[in-house]
């Protein structure tokens, strides 16, 4: 199994520390943030799978970018956790209302976080996320990051492997190349609409004559992922 990611949020470089250490002994990949800003641009470009948010912040405080996370639709599935010293019963309504899926309250031992921890992801984690999808003798693994058609390995680059499991993730849909870009690349990455094009020309490229169908180009919106012809 992939280590899971766990972006901390707390302007106290001390807690952060304290965290980021328990995390890693418990075999999680961490990221951290000091402010709610930062935060943001690194949930849209690293997707991380799980959010630990200090609610008392300067300038953008958690709560708020619990909520600005729960509006958006590529963010909105992320969990969260709130950290707070407030441990009066409003406050934590106040905190789930905003849309965090658990609380815990300072001081805490690292124990009892990475225990609360591992309750949220499981709750959050859909089953089959792991699974090998397969589509007409496509197989795509997301475990080992692997593809191959018809039982011979295919051979593509990180991003064509990104693109292609969005699509088998998201099949029968038309996306503009904005949105793909948004959901492949991350929105904070400046990278030009027709980049799309050359990853979509390169992954076709990859899937070779038998499964490079399934990406068909939709006139005057995008691209679509399709088994139907």
């Amino acid at each position: 199994m992939t280590a899971k990611t766990v972006l901390i949020v707390d302007d106290e470089s001390s807690i952060r520390e304290m965290i980021a250490v328990a995390l890693e002994m418990a075999d999680y990949r961490v990221l951290e943030a000091d402010n709610a800003q930062d935060a943001h641009a690194m949930v849209v470009d690293h997707q991380p799978d799980l959010l630990l948010l200090d609610w008392m912040m300067p300038g953008t405080s958690g709560i708020e970018l619990a909520r600005r996370l729960k509006r958006e639709e590529a963010t909105a599935e992320i969990p969260i956790i709130m950290l707070t010293a407030k441990g009066e019963e409003d406050n934590k309504i106040q905190g789930l209302e905003a849309g965090a899926d658990d609380y815990i309250t300072k001081p805490f031992s690292p124990r009892e976080l990475v225990a609360r921890l591992k309750a949220v992801l499981r709750r959050a984690t859909p089953r089959g996320v792991e699974d090998p999808i397969e589509i007409n003798g496509l197989l795509l693994d997301p475990v080992s990051h692997r593809v191959s058609a018809h039982g011979k390995a295919l051979e593509m680059g990180p991003t064509e492997y990104r693109l292609l499991q969005f699509f088998m993730t998201h099949q029968e849909r038309a996306y503009t190349r904005s949105q793909l870009l948004d959901q492949v690349w991350g929105g904070n990455v400046y990278v030009e609409e027709r980049t799309v094009d050359v990853h979509i020309r390169r992954l076709r490229k990859a899937l070779g004559d038998v499964h490079q169908n399934l990406i068909q180009t939709v006139r005057g919106t995008g691209y679509r992922f399709s088994a139907r012809v």
